[in-house]
C-alpha cells in the first residue's frame, strides 16, 4: 500500500456529489461520458477559454482548521459602540434546536403552507413580538435589516399618503447607515431628503417623516409633540425604535405614528460584523395592501382547522413587477425565527428584566460619572451614555484606556466619548469603564438605582400577554415546542426540495460550524479595522474565488439578498452612466420570462421597462431584442438577462445579445440566480456582463432558513468598480469615497459568509468543476425519466436542458381538470416538497434537482411524479371522480384516516401511494389551506391557543 494514496483532499466532493451514480445516469442520457454529455449539451461558443483558476481542495478537518487561523485573527473585544448592535445572549436550547438544526436552516421559504405550518408560526409569534412591542394591528414577517426597512417605510410612506410633495423628513438623530441608505434610495425615487431637527419636522411640507426612538447618541425624546403636529398637516410618520427600548418605552402607535421599524438583532440574534438580522416593519391596518415584504396570516384548512399561510398573495404580495416600489424577497425567516424565539422563551418578565438591567447598569454608571464632576449629555437615556470631556486630549485619552481594557467605546466627536450597555453587561464592566473614564481605581456602586426614564415616556400596557410567550420557560417545555414545530415542516432533512430557481442543496454540517464560533458571531460591524483582520481575509479569499469564477474585475459583498444584488448591480450600472454625462439613459430591456424581481428593480431606479419577447424554444427572440435596442439606442441603459435563461436553456446566442446591447450604448446585467449551470464552463464576464449577482443562497450553499438569510453580492468589471456601494462608517475599498450604501452594514450578512468560504475550500478546483458538470447530468437525468409521462417545455442544444426543466402540465389539466396546484399538494402525501409551480410559465412545474441529489433520492421523486400521472390518468378515465379524488383532496393528514372513510380511493392510497412513503411518512399538519378565506379576513397576530386545541 501507497502511503500518498491513503490522503484525499477531495474527499468531501464525493460527499457533496453520489460519483458512484454516474454511470448509470449517463447510460440513462445515452451517453459514454461525461465528458461527452456536456459537450453535447452546453453550446461550444460560451466555453471559457481557460481553466478553472481555484486552489486544490482541502478536506473537512484540514479547511475547519484552516479558517480557525484566520478567525482567531479577529479580536474579540467587549462591544460598547451601539448604533444599533449589541451584544447579547442566544439561549442554548436555540441555539441548538434552531439555529444549528438542519430541520430549522434547510426549509424553503413557504409557499407551500401545508408543509411549513411549523415555521409559520414561528414567524408569527416574530408578528405578534412586533406588534405587542409597537403597538401596531399589523407587522410583517421581516425585513433584511433596519435600514432598508426606513427606505421602505419612505416608499411606503408616499404610496399611501395624500401630501403632494416630494420631500421627506429624516431626524438628524437617526443611525448614520440608515441615513446612507435612505439616501441611495431616495435619489432614484426622485424624492429629496431633508434631515433636521426632529422638534422642528413641522415646520414644512412632507409626504413622510421618519423619527429616532432612542437617537443614535442615546437620547430618548418624547415624540408624541411632533408627531401630532405632523399627523395634522398630512404627512405620515415613521419610528425607528430600539426593539429593546420598547420593552419598557410608550410604543410608537401610543405615540400616534404610522409605521414602526427597527432591528430585532438584540433578541438573541448575533451581532456577527453586520448581519444577518431581521428588521421589524409593523403599521396601521389600512396600510397592509401596501407593504412591503411578507406577511403571515391565519386562515383556516378543508376541515375548518386553523391554519397558516403567506398572506395577500401565493407569492409575497410587493411583487407588481415594473408597477412595484419594492423589491424586497429575501426575508430573514431564520433570524426572525431566533428572535420570536427569543420572547417565547424569555416571556414578557424575562425581557423586562433584561431591559431593566440594561437600563440600571447604564443609568448607575451616568451617576458615578456625573457625581465625579464628568458631564454626561443627555439626562434622559435608556442604554447609552455619551460623555463630553470638553477637550479632545481627555476625550482620546479614555478611549485608549477603555481599549486597553478590552473595550470597544464609540467617538460621537472630537470631544465626546458613548457607552453603549447590553444584555451581557455585568457589575464587572461598571468597574472597568468607571476606571477607564475616571482614572481612578475604585467605586462602590449603589444597588438602589433610580432609571434615568421618565414616568411619562414609560409604557403602561401589558406586553406578551398571549399564551404563547408565557408557557415555555423551562428548557424541557422550550425543547419540545421547537420538536413539535419542526416536525410540522418538511426541510431538506427529510426529502429532496427540487425548486426550480432556488437550488436547494446540500448545505454541509461542516460548512454551517463556523457561523456560530465567537471569532465571527461576536464582532460588531463597526469595530476597529485592527480587531477584524480575519473577516477581511475571509473577504478577501471569497473575492479572489468569486472573481476566478465569474471573470470579474472586482466583487462588492454588501448586498444581503439576491434582491439586494440586482439593485445594486442596477445601480452601479446608473452611477457610471451618470459620470459619462449619460444619465438620460432610462431604457431597461427585460426579457418576458424574467423574475418579478428584475422588473421592480429596474423600476425602483427609475428606469422605463421594456419588455423583449422569447421564441417557442425559450430564448430571447434575438430579432426583437436588436429591434428595441436600436429603437431606444439614445436612452438605452441596460437589459437584464438571466443565464442560463429562466426557462433552464443555455441560449446560444448570449454573446450576440451582449455585443447588441454594448453597441447601441447599454451595459448587460446578469441575473446570477442560475450561476450553478456555470462554473468551470463559462465566466459571466467573458461572454460579455458588465456585472452580476451571485446568489450564495443557491449556488454556493448558504442554506435558505425558511426564507432567508440570503446574500447577493454583485462582480463587476472594472469601469463599474468605483460605483458599488459603498458606506458611511466603514471602507469598502473597491467603491469611491462618495458613493452611497444599500444595506446598514458594509458586507452586508457577512457572519453567514464562513458557509461559502468553507463549500469553495472544500470542493477546490476539481469539484466546483464536477459540482456544475452533476447539476446538469442530474437534471437531464430528471427531465428524460419524466418526459416519459409529461412534456418537457423547452430544451436547448440536442435537446439537452441546463440545471433545470419545465415540465408541462396544461395538456393533462385541459384533459382531467387536475391542476398544477392538485399536483403539487398531491406531493406532499408522497413526502415531497413541491417544484416551483406556474413560474416562469403558468401551468407548470419548474423542477431542479441540483448537484448534490443521490440517483436513489431522484429515482424516488420520479416515482411520485409518475404514480402521479397514473393518478390523473384515473381521474380521466372516470374511475375516480373529478371532485373526489386523491389529487384534489390533497394533502391528506392522520386525522384524515382515522374517521369515517367516505372517498372512492382507499386510505393507503391517500397517505402510501408508493412503498418507499412507508418507511420515512411525512404528515402534513393541515388539509390544504384556503388561500381566498385567509386574504378575505387577514389575521396576522397568534390567534388563541383554543383554536389550535379544537
Amino acid at each position: 500500500m501507497k502511503l500518498s494514496e491513503l490522503f484525499n483532499p477531495n474527499e468531501f466532493a464525493a460527499r457533496h456529489l453520489s460519483f458512484g451514480d454516474e454511470a448509470a445516469l449517463l447510460e440513462v442520457l445515452g451517453e459514454k461520458s461525461m465528458d461527452e454529455f456536456v459537450g453535447n449539451t452546453v453550446p461550444q461558443s460560451i466555453r471559457m477559454p481557460s481553466k478553472l483558476d481555484l486552489p486544490e481542495a482541502l478536506t473537512e478537518a484540514d479547511a475547519l482548521a484552516k479558517l480557525k487561523g484566520i478567525a482567531s485573527k479577529n479580536v474579540i473585544n467587549k462591544s460598547y459602540i451601539g448604533l444599533g448592535y449589541y451584544p447579547t445572549r442566544v439561549p442554548n436550547v436555540i441555539l441548538r434546536n434552531v439555529l444549528e438544526n438542519p430541520g430549522w436552516y434547510t426549509a424553503y421559504t413557504p409557499y407551500q403552507a401545508e408543509i411549513a405550518q411549523g415555521r409559520l408560526e414561528a414567524l408569527l409569534n416574530f408578528q405578534q413580538v412586533c406588534i405587542d412591542l409597537t403597538g401596531f394591528p399589523v407587522a410583517g414577517a421581516s425585513l433584511l435589516d433596519e435600514a432598508t426597512a426606513a427606505a421602505e417605510a419612505m416608499a411606503m410612506a408616499h404610496r399611501v399618503g395624500k401630501v403632494k410633495s416630494e420631500r421627506f423628513f429624516v431626524d438628524a438623530r437617526v443611525y448614520p447607515q440608515t441615513l446612507d441608505v435612505m439616501k441611495t434610495r431616495a435619489k432614484y425615487f426622485g424624492f429629496e431628503l431633508v434631515v433636521g431637527d426632529f422638534a422642528q419636522a413641522d415646520e414644512g411640507e412632507y409626504f413622510g417623516a421618519l423619527l429616532q426612538y432612542v437617537g443614535k447618541d442615546g437620547d430618548v425624546q418624547d415624540l408624541q409633540g411632533v408627531i401630532g403636529r405632523l399627523k395634522a398637516k398630512g404627512t405620515i410618520v415613521a419610528v425607528a425604535a430600539d426593539i429593546m427600548s420598547l420593552v419598557l418605552l410608550k410604543s410608537p402607535a401610543e405615540l400616534g405614528a404610522d409605521i414602526a421599524l427597527g432591528n430585532t438583532q438584540r433578541f438573541g440574534v448575533p451581532m456577527g460584523f453586520g448581519g444577518p438580522h431581521a428588521a421589524y416593519f409593523a403599521f396601521k391596518d389600512e396600510f397592509k395592501r401596501s407593504a412591503p415584504g411578507r406577511i403571515i396570516g391565519v386562515s383556516k384548512d378543508a376541515s375548518g382547522k386553523p391554519a397558516l399561510r403567506m398572506a395577500l398573495s401565493t407569492r409575497e404580495q410587493h411583487i407588481r413587477r415594473e408597477k412595484a416600489t419594492s423589491n424586497i424577497c429575501t426575508a430573514q425567516a431564520l433570524l426572525a425565527n431566533l428572535a420570536g424565539m427569543y420572547a417565547v422563551y424569555h416571556g414578557p418578565e424575562g425581557v423586562k428584566r433584561i431591559a431593566n438591567r440594561i437600563h440600571a447598569l447604564a443609568s448607575a454608571f451616568a451617576d458615578a460619572l456625573v457625581s465625579d464632576g464628568i458631564k454626561v449629555v443627555h439626562e434622559v437615556f435608556f442604554d447609552t451614555v455619551t460623555v463630553d470631556f470638553g477637550s479632545k486630549e481627555k476625550a482620546d485619552q479614555v478611549f485608549a484606556a477603555a481599549l486597553e481594557s478590552g473595550y470597544n467605546l464609540r467617538r460621537v466627536n472630537d470631544t465626546q466619548v458613548a457607552a453603549a450597555f447590553h444584555e451581557t453587561s455585568a457589575y464587572e464592566d461598571l468597574v472597568d469603564l468607571y476606571r477607564a473614564f475616571t482614572g481612578k481605581d475604585t467605586f462602590t456602586f449603589a444597588d438602589d438605582v433610580k432609571g434615568r426614564l421618565n414616568a411619562e415616556l414609560l409604557r403602561q400596557d401589558d406586553i406578551l400577554q398571549h399564551p404563547v410567550f408565557n408557557r415555555y420557560h423551562t428548557e424541557h417545555e422550550m425543547l419540545r415546542y421547537l420538536k413539535k414545530l419542526e416536525d410540522r415542516d418538511l426541510a431538506m432533512n427529510r426529502s429532496m426540495i427540487s425548486l426550480g430557481s432556488c437550488t436547494m442543496k446540500l448545505n454541509a454540517t461542516a460548512e454551517m460550524l463556523p457561523i456560530t464560533w465567537a471569532e465571527f458571531s461576536d464582532i460588531h460591524p463597526y469595530a476597529p479595522e485592527a480587531q477584524t483582520a480575519g473577516y477581511r481575509e475571509l473577504l478577501a479569499d471569497m473575492e479572489n474565488s468569486l472573481k476566478a469564477i465569474t471573470g470579474f474585475d472586482a466583487i462588492s459583498f454588501q448586498p444581503n439578498s439576491g434582491a439586494q444584488g440586482e439593485y445594486s448591480g442596477m445601480l452601479s450600472i446608473r452611477r457610471y452612466q451618470e459620470s459619462q454625462g449619460e444619465a438620460h439613459r432610462n431604457i431597461c430591456l427585460i426579457p418576458k420570462s424574467a423574475h418579478g424581481t428584475n422588473p421592480a428593480t429596474a423600476a425602483m431606479l427609475g428606469l422605463k421597462v421594456v419588455v423583449v419577447d422569447t421564441d417557442e424554444h425559450g430564448n430571447v427572440n434575438i430579432d426583437d431584442l436588436k429591434a428595441k435596442a436600436e429603437q431606444h439606442r439614445d436612452a438605452l441603459s441596460a437589459i437584464m438577462i438571466t443565464y442560463p435563461s429562466t426557462h433552464g436553456v443555455y441560449e446560444e446566442g448570449i454573446r450576440d445579445i451582449c455585443r447588441i446591447i454594448h453597441e447601441n450604448g447599454g451595459q448587460v446585467y446578469m441575473d446570477g440566480a442560475n450561476l450553478n449551470a456555470q462554473i468551470g464552463i463559462m465566466q459571466p464576464a467573458e461572454v460579455g456582463a458588465d456585472v452580476l449577482h451571485m446568489n450564495l443562497h443557491k449556488t454556493f450553499c448558504i442554506p435558505h432558513g425558511g426564507g432567508g438569510p440570503g446574500m447577493g453580492p454583485i462582480g463587476l468589471k472594472a469601469h463599474l468598480a468605483p460605483f458599488a456601494p459603498g458606506h458611511t462608517l466603514t471602507d469598502t475599498h473597491n467603491a469611491a469615497a462618495d458613493q452611497t450604501a444599500v444595506a446598514a452594514a458594509a458586507y452586508g450578512s457577512a457572519s453567514i459568509l464562513p458557509i461559502t468560504w468553507m463549500y469553495l475550500t472544500m470542493m477546490g478546483k476539481q469539484g466546483m468543476e464536477q459540482a456544475t458538470r452533476w447539476a446538469l447530468l442530474n437534471a437531464n437525468y430528471v427531465a428524460k425519466r419524466l418526459s416519459e409521462d409529461y412534456p418537457i417545455l423547452y430544451t436547448g442544444k440536442n435537446g439537452r436542458v441546463a440545471h433545470e426543466c419545465i415540465v408541462d402540465l396544461r395538456p393533462l389539466k385541459a384533459e382531467s381538470g387536475i391542476t398544477e396546484t392538485d399536483i403539487a399538494k398531491r406531493l406532499m402525501d408522497y413526502g415531497f416538497h413541491a417544484p416551483t409551480v406556474s413560474f416562469p410559465v403558468a401551468g407548470t412545474l419548474m423542477i431542479e434537482p441540483t448537484e448534490s441529489e443521490s440517483k436513489a433520492e431522484l429515482d424516488r421523486f420520479i416515482a411520485a411524479l409518475k404514480s402521479i400521472r397514473r393518478e390523473v390518468q384515473k381521474v380521466i378515465d372516470g374511475e375516480w371522480s373529478k371532485d373526489d379524488n386523491p389529487l384534489v383532496n390533497a394533502p391528506h393528514t392522520a386525522a384524515d384516516i382515522t374517521g369515517e372513510w367516505v372517498h372512492p380511493y382507499s386510505r393507503e392510497e391517500a397517505v402510501f401511494p408508493q412503498p418507499f412513503v412507508r418507511e420515512h411518512k411525512f404528515w402534513p399538519f393541515v388539509n390544504r389551506v384556503d388561500d381566498v378565506y385567509g386574504d378575505r379576513n387577514l389575521v396576522c397576530s397568534c390567534p388563541p391557543m383554543e383554536n389550535y386545541e379544537d
